[in-house]
Formats: structure tokens, sequence, C-alpha cells
């Protein structure tokens, strides 16, 4: 059975549109006939994925208030926003020891302050249409990978911000839904794949194998996978489903870690 893609009208808002999971969500909600308004700091991407759906480009820093304050006046003119879909995210490497002030900021910018920033703005005209936030989260919103502070703090934060937005937001009909992948082929994973590729001599496909030797799917997800999982919450389908956080990992933080050694008997 197919689902519209959102409770109400309105545009289906998606920041970090112009590549990974964010593009994936525009070309999906696009083909099941929302309306999908691109967000994005970089206008280059936006327009080759707005040339492919139909969207509006809103190029724009989604961490910040005053760009927000012009997106949503020209949404607002155009047909409302019905859901934001906040995928907008990146940046964070590095031990406590290794973060200067400065890159603390990005981290907690470009992860948490995105999605804080993007949601306040789109409240109002969501509570209006009774729509739906989902937010990426990341399954380092579960647990701490190595050398990932600033990354790993932010993205736990953001199941905070989930949930006090779906607490403070539900009475006025707007639901609010985070989403943790494990490993997607994106291209910011698949940079991050270079130091395996470098120090084993690995191809890219068996750098993303190596990294999901022990995830019980042995495999990453495609970024429309986890769009299809957006889709879902963004929808009528799930229109009980609040303050929830779905891990999409291939089955990855279920493993008991300190069992692995008997798989290698």
């Amino acid at each position: 059975m197919n689902h519209p893609s959102t409770a109400g009208p309105g545009h289906v808002v998606i920041t970090g549109a112009g590549t990974g999971i964010g593009e994936a969500c525009a070309r999906l909600f696009a083909a099941q006939g929302a309306r999908v308004a691109l967000v994005g700091r970089r206008r280059a991407p936006l327009e080759r994925v707005a040339a492919e759906t139909g969207g509006l480009v809103l190029d724009g820093d989604a961490a910040r208030a005053a760009d927000w304050a012009r997106m949503t006046a020209q949404l607002d003119a155009q047909g409302g926003i019905g859901a934001l879909i906040a995928c907008a995210g990146g940046l964070g490497a590095g031990r406590a020891t290794e973060t200067d002030d400065t890159a603390w900021a990005a981290a907690m910018r470009t992860n948490l302050d995105t999605a804080f920033v993007s949601a306040r703005a789109c409240l109002p005209q969501l509570i209006a249409r009774r729509g739906a936030i989902v937010l990426v989260a990341s399954i380092a919103s579960l647990a701490a990978g190595p050398d990932v502070c600033g990354y790993t703090t932010a993205k736990h934060a953001l199941l905070g911000l989930t949930r006090s937005l779906a607490r403070d937001y539900g009475p006025h009909g707007v639901r609010v839904n985070a989403v943790c992948p494990g490993w997607v082929r994106t291209p910011m994973a698949d940079d991050e794949m270079q130091p395996l590729i470098a120090h084993y001599g690995d191809t890219l496909d068996e750098a993303y194998a190596r990294v999901c030797a022990d995830v019980p799917l042995r495999r990453a997800a495609s970024p429309t996978e986890i769009a299809s999982v957006c889709a879902f919450l963004a929808s009528p389908a799930a229109s009980i489903v609040t303050g929830a956080t779905i891990v999409a990992d291939g089955g990855s933080s279920i493993v008991d870690v300190p069992t692995l050694a008997f798989d290698r008997l």
C-alpha cells in the first residue's frame, strides 16, 4: 500500500539535500508525489537534484536563523511546510584532547545546531499542518566510535532533541522521530574508508566489507534504504509514532561485542 509522504499539505523540507541521504530522501519523496524543498549551502548540487525531482532550491545554512527566516517566508508563500527531514551533518573527528574550541563548535553546529535551528524555524508551519519531523542521527547516537568525540557527542544530543520536541509539540499534532543509520554508502562514508584503503590496500568495496564484517546483515545500507525509513516516519502509516529512535544499521548495534571472539573459533 502506498502512503502519502506527509500527514498534511505542504513541502517536505530536506536539509543536506544535495548529496547522500538527503539527496536520496529528495528523490524518494518526490517519487511518492510530494513537493520537496531542498536546503543546503552549495547551490550546484541542489540544482542538480532539483532538475530531476522538480524540487524547490533553498540555498542556505541550516544552522543560521537568518537564512531560515528567508527560506520559511518563501515556503509559506508557496504552499508551506508539511514535514522536515533534517539530514545535514558531518565533522567532529578527533579525541577530546585533539579537539580545540573551534573544532568543537564546528561539530556542534554541523550536527546539532542544524537540526535544532531547522526545527525551530519550521515548527510554526508544521503546527499549522500537524506535520512531522525526522532527525537523521546515527549509531554514533547510541555508542562511541574511536576518535570522534565531537561527532559522537552531537549525535547523542540529537536524541535528546528528538524527545524534547516530541513531548512539547505532540499536543499540537507534530510528530518527531529520529533515525540512526549505521554505515551508509555515501560520499562522506567513502571518504571515511580511505584510511582502510591506504593501510590494507583494499578496494572501496573491500573496505566496506571490512567495516561490516561483524554486522549481522554483512553490508552497509544504501542511501535509499535510509530514505525509506524517513518516508515511513513522515507518513500517516506512522501516525502514532513519536519520540522514537529507529535504528537502521543492519543489526550492528545488537551485537554483543565481548562474544565476537567466539565467532573466530
